[in-house]
């Protein structure tokens, strides 16, 4: 087990969040958005960082790969036939197509469940034009429009499977929320007891943790080397079937789906509420790092028009300089630079990174 850190470690504290991504108006900086970064080997090394990389703050959808770890380590998707699409589905926060919904309810179907035992919650899908045609057809959206359906589903196949209860899936004391408390505790390096638990906006339990130990996290799901053979090969089939699904994990435009379609499976992402994102890259992706790399990002005020977080990530990959040619061509449009136009589409700005990644 490596050893890691811990914020007592470093005598002098980083402010929580710096500045890292500006607009401008003409030549006038108008707004700035802070953010924390880590950058993590699967050793636990801390590579780089940017603001306060022990700042805690909540992982919202970028946990759920470590969400669905249990079950797969537990061969549930074995048990119930479940293909790489159906995983990448239970991973995923996805958009809300007909296309979604299908891969939901095959699983559905196999685990013997039904919609209806879903606890989410219902919201309208995030793919507008599949908004707009089930309002054209007057039908109202139900929790398999969920974008947390899928992983909900995957909850309620790990009770099935070992034949727990389904009504309080939920419930924070449920085995099921203790296999994943526990998993993720041991993935990230933590106690339990250093994690802090709140309900996410599918009424799941979430988990707040340091951005180190996330990304922590992240380094070993990339690159699961000397960890139990079961969990390991868990890992591979998450990394897999995220990575070769990617429409599954968003859908159509989402920064995740379009990332991994351009990342040629070496480089996994997902993203969380209030702009937490999540990177996972293989071994090698980084110059000089032989072992996989975690990246843990969070913009300060919750990047509502979801503008920076994708520059951030670009960014601190084109930093790292695992930002190749292909990559950056692809998401130009996502950033690092952005130009920045008003209505009638005349630019009027930029949108550009600030920041500078500091030595672990």
């Amino acid at each position: 087990m490596p050893q890691l850190l811990v914020w007592g470690d470093h005598p002098e504290p980083w402010p929580p969040y710096q500045p890292a991504y500006e607009l401008t108006r003409g030549d006038i900086v108008e707004s700035i958005h802070a953010a924390a970064i880590a950058v993590v080997d699967a050793q636990g090394n801390l590579l780089a960082s940017y603001g306060n990389p022990f700042v805690f703050t909540y992982l919202r959808s970028s946990a759920k790969p470590f969400q669905a770890l249990p079950f797969i380590e537990d061969r549930g998707h074995e048990h119930f036939g479940l293909t790489a699409e159906e995983i990448a589905i239970i991973c995923a926060s996805h958009s809300g197509t007909d296309e979604h919904v299908r891969v939901v309810r095959s699983i559905q179907a196999k685990a013997g469940l039904q919609e209806s035992q879903l606890q989410c919650g219902v919201h309208p899908p995030y793919h507008q034009p599949t908004a707009v045609a089930l309002a054209c057809r007057g039908e109202a959206p139900t929790p398999n429009r969920h974008n947390c359906s899928g992983k909900h589903t995957g909850m309620l196949a790990q009770a099935v499977l070992h034949g727990w209860p389904t009504e309080n899936y939920l419930a924070p004391d449920h085995p099921v929320q203790q296999r994943i408390l526990h998993t993720l505790a041991e993935m990230s390096g933590l106690d339990t007891e250093a994690i802090m638990i709140g309900t996410d906006g599918c009424s799941a339990p979430n988990f707040a943790l340091p951005l180190y130990h996330a990304a922590y996290a992240y380094a070993r799901l990339a690159d699961p080397r000397g960890l139990p053979a079961a969990r390991a090969a868990a890992l591979e089939t998450i990394f897999a079937a995220m990575t070769s699904h990617p429409f599954m994990v968003g859908g159509p435009g989402r920064f995740d789906t379009r990332f991994m379609e351009a990342a040629g499976g070496q480089m996994l992402s997902k993203a969380g509420a209030e702009a937490f994102q999540g990177l996972a890259l293989r071994a090698g992706v980084v110059p000089g790092v032989e072992s996989g790399v975690g990246i843990a990002i969070k913009i300060a005020d919750g990047d509502g028009k979801g503008r920076a977080r994708p520059a951030v990530a670009l960014e601190v990959l084109r930093q790292l300089g695992a930002l190749d040619d292909a990559l950056a061509t692809a998401l130009a449009d996502l950033g690092p630079r952005l130009t920045l136009t008003n209505w009638r589409k005349i630019p009027v700005g930029e949108g550009r990174p600030c920041f500078v990644l500091g030595d672990g």
